[in-house]
């Protein structure tokens, strides 16, 4: 018996849209970055991206739990000398919550190449609209 391997061409793609309306941030995060990686198909590959589309709807109504609560501080440097700058998670969720939710599933899928190919089919938005009707979503509960 041999051991399956998924190529790449083989792998058929769903789309999925979730409403981030109420969920926590960490848990939403988690389970949205497994829907990316493929871990929820009998096909997944560690090497291959397996995974499927995700759209997020509604991210400026994330909820922020424990270690995630609204005074944290998120770090970044510039490279430049005395460049630390640093945000909270409660000043980027009033600002643009798109780009919390897409940092934290990121920061939950492999730190490659491949990572950087299943962040691509993430779609994060502030509202619940969103313009990918062609592509027949289905509404995922999480």
């Amino acid at each position: 018996m041999r051991t399956f391997t998924a190529k790449p061409k083989e792998v058929e793609r769903q789309w999925y849209v979730i409403d981030a309306a109420g969920k926590s941030l960490g848990r939403l995060a988690s389970q949205v970055a497994k829907i990316l990686r493929g871990k929820h198909k009998a096909i997944f590959t560690p090497h291959v991206d397996t995974g499927d589309h995700v759209i997020i709807v509604n991210a400026e109504k994330v909820v922020l739990t424990g270690r995630g609560k609204p005074d944290a501080k998120i770090y970044r440097h510039t490279q430049y000398p005395g460049g630390l700058k640093f945000t909270t998670y409660g000043e980027m969720l009033a600002g643009k919550p798109e780009r919390l939710v897409m940092r934290t599933v990121k920061g939950m899928l492999p730190h490659n190449t491949l990572g950087e190919a299943m962040l691509k089919k993430l779609r994060v938005y502030k509202g619940a609209e969103h313009p990918h009707r062609a592509q027949n979503p289905e509404k995922l509960e999480i």
